[in-house]
């Protein structure tokens, strides 16, 4: 392969890489060995960036501008080690002192900066990936997989006639990790949902929330529902995280009795609306922030939705502002919530969620459960 790619070179360019003593050695360390999907990568990068300099000292009309190598030293540093990286950079410096040498002014103060700086963008990104153990763009597509598992994960189960749900999540900065996740379950006539909120916004709190949703969405449905929040807690208190805190609310509805339980850990208060007094009704179920204290005791609250009620359960993101008080944001989030009636409840739960979010910088959920 490597010999083919040589060959392919024009007789001319053959005859100089002949001639130097540092190509003929480079030559025979990629001969060493097996040759790796790596070093094919970083024969072709390094022949390239040959090419380009060599092409460049004899161009007379600008066509082979020695700047295409900063395309060379960033695609080595998405596709390389370190250790092939410095490589492939010393290969890029000699043909840049080569240019130089040739011309003077082809290589100015301007070129130098713009190849230094990207080649210490190029070690960043080799040095990250390979403490990740990935190399090229895979990287990038295991978060892209880690966030549509958790997008899936946060998707509510088809439930029968007669019952809607929405959930609406919406990640600080635009970010596709944040720290609000659901988890639900549904088996026989019992659907069971949870809405945790870890502490902290966006990215930061998005490698925690990953990790949070598998652990919960396991233990949701497998232990009995009163045993699942403590169950969390005893998870979070052996993983002895010193940062943040995770608070979440579990419900608990028999679709065929409309009978409900509502338990909180350190959680905003659940709201049902009763469709018969056009009222909201805000939760007393309480509890401690999870990983807390090593024995969580929760008070929890039971409810009936009948046709034409709902229950909201939300993040701190959408009623805490500073220097507000909860009560306050939660009575705007009411008064906002009216709206709701008349046009549906799933209809409209986006632009609650957008409306709420809309002042603040931070992840913001929220579950709708209605009875048809």
């Amino acid at each position: 392969m490597l010999q083919r790619l040589v060959q392919l070179l024009p007789p001319r360019v053959r005859d100089v890489l002949r001639r130097i003593p540092l190509l003929v050695a480079f030559y025979r360390w990629l001969r060493r060995g097996k040759l790796t999907r790596e070093r094919y990568v970083f024969a072709a990068l390094a022949i390239l960036a040959i090419a380009i300099g060599l092409a460049t000292s004899t161009d007379s009309r600008g066509l082979a501008p020695s700047g295409a190598l900063v395309l060379i030293v960033l695609g080595g540093g998405l596709l390389l080690r370190v250790r092939s990286l410095v490589a492939l950079l010393g290969v890029v410096v000699a043909m840049t002192a080569y240019n130089a040498w040739h011309d003077v002014a082809a290589i100015g103060p301007g070129m130098v900066a713009t190849l230094s700086i990207t080649a210490v963008l190029a070690l960043s990104l080799a040095r990250t990936r390979q403490k990740l153990g990935v190399q090229g763009l895979r990287g990038d597509s295991m978060l892209l997989e880690l966030r549509d598992r958790l997008q899936r994960q946060g998707e509510m189960p088809v439930l029968p006639d007669g019952w809607g749900t929405q959930v609406v999540l919406l990640q600080a900065g635009g970010s596709s990790f944040g720290g609000d996740f659901v988890v639900s379950s549904y088996e026989g006539d019992s659907l069971e949902v949870a809405l945790v909120d870890v502490s902290g916004k966006g990215t930061d709190a998005g490698t925690r929330a990953l990790m949070l949703s598998g652990a919960f969405g396991g233990l949701l449905g497998s232990v009995q529902p009163d045993r699942f929040l403590p169950a969390c807690n005893a998870y979070l208190q052996r993983q002895r995280w010193d940062e943040g805190f995770v608070t979440a609310v579990h419900v608990v509805v028999d679709l065929k009795t409309g009978e409900y339980t509502v338990e909180s850990a350190g959680h905003p208060p659940a709201v049902q609306f009763d469709a018969g007094s056009g009222a909201w009704q805000v939760s007393s179920a309480k509890g401690v922030v999870l990983g807390v204290v090593p024995d969580l005791k929760c008070v929890p609250e039971h409810g009936t939705l009948r046709p034409g009620d709902a229950l909201l359960l939300y993040t701190d993101g959408l009623v805490e502002s500073p220097g507000s008080d909860l009560d306050a944001g939660i009575d705007r989030l009411l008064g906002e919530a009216e709206r709701l009636v008349p046009q549906g409840f799933g209809s409209g739960a986006r632009e609650l969620v957008e409306t709420m979010a809309a002042a603040r910088d931070d992840d913001c959920a929220l579950v709708v459960i209605w009875r048809i």
